[in-house]
């Protein structure tokens, strides 16, 4: 009777959380603009997306933040992750404190923070705040995905390389990085979802002149939703979902 009522109360976590998803992607194959009534089944929305051109824009300016943020969050990550590890304890408990802080914090105390920073700047919020603000809240998360393989590495490998007559950099490009390859692209795919996701933060450091698909989505709401969205809402699902099931792969191998 246990497991009976363990599995109803999954059952129904479940059902909560994806029916309003499953008839989100149902209502984007419906001829019509109405929610309550099938009108057949259609790709006109899915056509009427492609052809949107604030729609095209936002979805350029996401998927361009997101990649040059994960790109620099990656290398900027990736070093510090080898710095904290080449660290003595106290240190680098310290600055293991630091970097899991900004992971535990709202989204929306970073996003003010960073909002309130560029004021007092006098920096104008924009594309550029918004990819520096991607770039700060993806670097943790890289870090946090490289220090364990760091950590399965052998401590000796880098001066063995050193006395074999290998430089720094040389023994840090072909001894170091491809030890911890798997956790830098995990930490990567890992931004990059991040970032392609991201509304609260992306809103207080851009302006309205440059929106992203969050951003542009959560304006459309104040003036009536169009099954438009309902087809983006659906790919940017499916597009997050198979990123998800990759970092999740790729984080359960790096445990192995």
């Amino acid at each position: 009777m246990k497991q009976f009522f363990k599995k109803c109360y999954l059952a129904i976590i479940l059902i909560f959380l994806y029916v309003p998803i499953i008839v989100l992607i149902a209502q984007s194959f419906n001829a019509g603009k109405s929610r309550a009534k099938w009108e057949g089944l259609s790709l006109h929305w899915y056509s009427e997306l492609f052809s949107n051109v604030s729609i095209m824009n936002a979805l350029w300016v996401t998927v361009s933040v997101a990649v040059i943020a994960t790109i620099v969050a990656t290398i900027l990550g990736t070093l510090a992750a080898i710095g904290i590890y080449s660290m003595k304890r106290r240190p680098q408990a310290f600055m293991m404190t630091v970097t899991n802080l900004p992971n535990t914090m709202p989204d929306i105390v970073t996003g003010v923070s960073l909002m309130l920073l560029y004021i007092f700047a006098k920096v104008e919020r924009g594309y550029f705040t918004m990819v520096l603000a991607h770039i700060t809240f993806d670097v943790p998360y890289v870090v946090l995905s490289v220090l364990p393989k760091l950590k399965q590495m052998n401590k000796h490998t880098y001066e063995a390389a050193l006395d074999l007559g290998a430089t720094p950099a040389y023994a840090l490009s072909h001894v170091i990085i491809p030890e911890c390859k798997q956790g830098i692209v995990t930490g990567a795919l890992l931004a990059f979802t991040l970032s392609l996701d991201d509304f609260t933060i992306s809103y207080f450091t851009t302006s309205p002149l440059v929106q992203n698909l969050s951003t542009l989505i959560y304006s459309a709401t104040k003036l009536g939703i169009s099954p438009v969205y309902y087809a983006l809402s659906s790919l940017m699902f499916v597009v997050l979902l198979v990123l998800l099931l990759i970092v999740n792969h790729r984080t359960a191998d790096n445990k192995d």
